[in-house]
């Protein structure tokens, strides 16, 4: 989450940059970075506590991660082990052959471990000293289980492949359960039965690495068990390590326990936590838990009993910094930026040192430092990392991937100083993560060429996508901005060149349609001829507009389908925004700058194709009324319908203008160029129809007249 104690200055830089709008409902959309740049560059997010202990566990050597056969806890019913036995004899019955599954079957409802030897006689050994010992753990006889185990552990090792892991696992928690028995035995006192059961666990994870069969996973599930032993036996720092390195192969369970452990941690009373402290482990897991803001309500606070964390944690620090880049983001999230230098100087040279430094020099205005820090940080990062799903204190979510958060802050820096493309590939390698930001430069912030170029250069068509389960065909980061690209082509009328950017056969249809349209609107010979060309281009513009020509995103936000808008901010010089890339944006906004702006681009067509036609014919009507439909509620609209009153011929259906039309005729209009300017010349005449009348007779009477004079002449 966001730092709180926003300096002064900071908060005055802000200020000057557009808010992004706030939605009340609705669904979670992502962070965009250049929404608040000045609060992307200050703020440091949170860490994510499963990455963070993580990397506390040690890789052990031939030890696989868990998979989905290492089930999670069970704790919503009577019988939480039920899912558990299920699963062993799935596994059972899947390693064993028939003759024996239905066997093994009978053996294990057995209550007697001796019943067991005496009918499993045909088993192999391991097997039939296995289920004996499951069985005496059944009933509650966990020293006799452990005899049974520790003789299939005695075997040689070829006659044990199947059971070995089972029975040192099986061995570890018999001695544990004996270990809550008392005992006046001194070799049998709790502590020593627990310290044989952690070195039963520490047995089944080498045999599991050794390669015998393990396919309940319990290797992965012996280290969460010896860490209950360690944590048991006070020894924190075991505790963690081990289930540490249970949740870095994958478990659940190692997670889940560690989120436990911090929570009594921080829940010690303050000498008691000091006590742990003194121990890297302890440490560490706290510094992971105040990081990752576990805990944390809605409102960006930390619990009450954790705010007194911070400073008992670096108390307890002194001069052991093996995390000092881990202590020095915790303290650029508290505002305390002095304690960050100082735990910087130890950090070396890892990412989130660089991120830090980046930020540090940002704050002191020495962006050429901070573009510096950035770029060592990016390179310091692993590409893989991921520190999880956040959401920020504006109810965006932001999946972290620290390398591409890093470049993506970096690209801010390179817009202000005019680095465009720069700043474009920054963002465009993070791929769908800030695919906003990323849609927004190219569409607004690069040139048609620089953008053509790059894509041209490092943007190949990817291959066709599998369609999914539901018919879902998912759309690579590539192909939407190859589409993005085909869009701005057709909007700034380049039709030729756009076609080729679109993914699917029927957007490259819609693309050629509309461009050969709008280009056969300026070039054919007759008026007629012209507004059908209009007129096609106008309706396919309505139908196909957010796939060909819409915005990805404002004002059409086609990433979401137009579904919704997350409207538009007016983009002012300032802070961390230079005015070339103001003037940029402002010379490819939007024409017109509403939602759905393709609906007027289509109106407005449509009205050219009206210019083109004769007032009085029935084509005249009906796009203007078509168009009119395109737009409802809107002063165009209403200009259109204006425009049809005044200039129109009267027609049956213009009572429900822009609701119910008839398709033009244009076949028809032709013939009204001709009727329509005799009809001009009647009624420009028609005033005068009293005096042209004698007039007309006379004259008549005198041609007459004069045919007559000449045939009689002739004659």
């Amino acid at each position: 989450m966001s730092t709180r104690n926003w300096p002064r200055r900071l908060l005055y830089l802000s200020l000057s940059v557009p808010a992004v709008p706030a939605l009340a409902c609705g669904p979670d959309f992502p962070m965009q970075l250049l929404g608040d740049r000045a609060h992307t560059l200050a703020e440091l997010p949170e860490g994510n506590f499963g990455f963070e202990v993580n990397r506390l566990g040690e890789q052990i050597a031939g030890l696989k991660p868990a998979t989905d056969v290492t089930l999670t806890p069970y704790w919503d019913s009577d019988d939480n082990d039920r899912p558990y036995r299920e699963q062993r004899s799935r596994i059972e019955a899947s390693e064993l052959p028939q003759s024996l599954r239905e066997k093994v079957a009978q053996l294990r409802a057995l209550a007697d471990p001796q019943q067991v030897l005496e009918q499993g006689a045909e088993l192999p050994d391991e097997l039939r000293l296995y289920i004996a010992g499951a069985v005496a753990f059944d009933t509650g006889d966990h020293a006799l289980a452990a005899d049974y185990f520790a003789k299939v552990l005695a075997l040689p090792a070829e006659q044990r492949k199947l059971r070995s892991t089972w029975a040192a696992y099986s061995l570890g928690r018999a001695l544990m359960a004996r270990s809550f028995s008392a005992s006046d035995d001194p070799q049998q006192t709790p502590q020593a039965l627990q310290a044989q059961a952690r070195e039963a666990f520490q047995q089944a994870r080498a045999l599991s690495a050794e390669g015998f069969s393990d396919p309940l996973e319990l290797g992965v599930a012996s280290l969460g068990e010896e860490a209950r032993l360690a944590k048991l036996a006070g020894d924190w720092n075991s505790a963690i390590r081990l289930y540490a390195s249970q949740s870095r192969l994958g478990s659940g369970s190692g997670y889940s326990s560690l989120r436990q452990l911090a929570n009594e941690l921080v829940s010690l009373p303050d000498e008691q936590l000091k006590t742990q402290l003194a121990q890297p482990m302890p440490r560490k897991l706290l510094t992971a838990y105040l990081l990752s803001h576990v805990g944390w309500d809605y409102d960006g606070q930390p619990p009450t009993q954790a705010r007194r964390l911070p400073g008992l944690l670096q108390a307890s620090v002194g001069d052991k910094l093996e995390d000092a880049d881990r202590l020095a983001a915790l303290t650029y999230q508290q505002g305390n930026y002095a304690a960050t230098r100082s735990y910087l100087q130890q950090a070396g040279d890892t990412g989130l040192a660089w991120w830090l430094r980046a930020k540090l020099a940002l704050r002191d205005g020495d962006k050429a430092q901070a573009a510096a820090a950035y770029a060592k940080a990016a390179a310091a990062f692993p590409r893989e990392e991921s520190w999880g799903s956040r959401q920020t204190p504006d109810w965006d979510y932001e999946s972290v991937k620290p390398g591409c958060r890093v470049e993506g802050e970096g690209a801010i820096l390179a817009l202000e100083r005019g680095d465009y493309l720069q700043a474009f590939d920054l963002l465009y390698r993070s791929q769908d993560i800030y695919w906003q930001d990323t849609a927004n430069v190219a569409d607004r912030v690069l040139t048609l060429d620089e953008l053509k170029g790059y894509v041209d250069a490092h943007v190949p068509a990817p291959p066709a996508p599998k369609v999914e389960e539901g018919g879902y065909v998912p759309r690579p980061v590539a192909t939407q901005l190859r589409e993005l690209l085909g869009r701005r082509l057709l909007r700034e009328g380049r039709y030729d060149e756009a076609p080729g950017y679109f993914a699917t056969a029927q957007l490259q249809a819609d693309a050629k349609a509309y461009g050969q349209h709008r280009q056969e609107a300026a070039s054919r010979w007759t008026a007629t001829g012209r507004a059908e060309a209009l007129f096609a281009a106008a309706t396919l513009a309505r139908g196909a507009g957010m796939e060909i020509l819409g915005y990805e995103m404002a004002p059409d936000y086609a990433w979401l389908g137009g579904s919704f808008s997350l409207g538009s901010a007016t983009l002012q010089p300032g802070p961390f925004i230079g005015a070339g890339e103001v003037q940029r944006q402002l010379a490819t906004e939007a024409k017109p700058d509403q939602r759905y702006h393709y609906r007027y681009v289509a109106a407005d067509l449509a009205n050219q194709a009206a210019d083109q036609l004769p007032r009085s014919s029935q084509a005249f009507a009906a796009v203007l009324c078509t168009a009119a439909g395109w737009v409802p509620g809107t002063e165009q609209e209403s200009a259109l319908y204006k425009r049809y009153v005044q200039q129109g011929p009267f027609v049956q259906w213009a009572e429900d203008f822009g609701n119910q039309c008839e398709a033009p005729r244009f076949d028809q209009a032709n013939k009204r160029y001709v009727t329509e300017k005799l009809d001009a010349a009647r009624a420009a005449l028609r005033p005068y129809k009293a005096q042209a009348l004698p007039v007309g007779l006379v004259v008549l009477a005198g041609v007459a007249w004069m045919w007559l004079r000449r045939r009689k002449a002739k004659v």
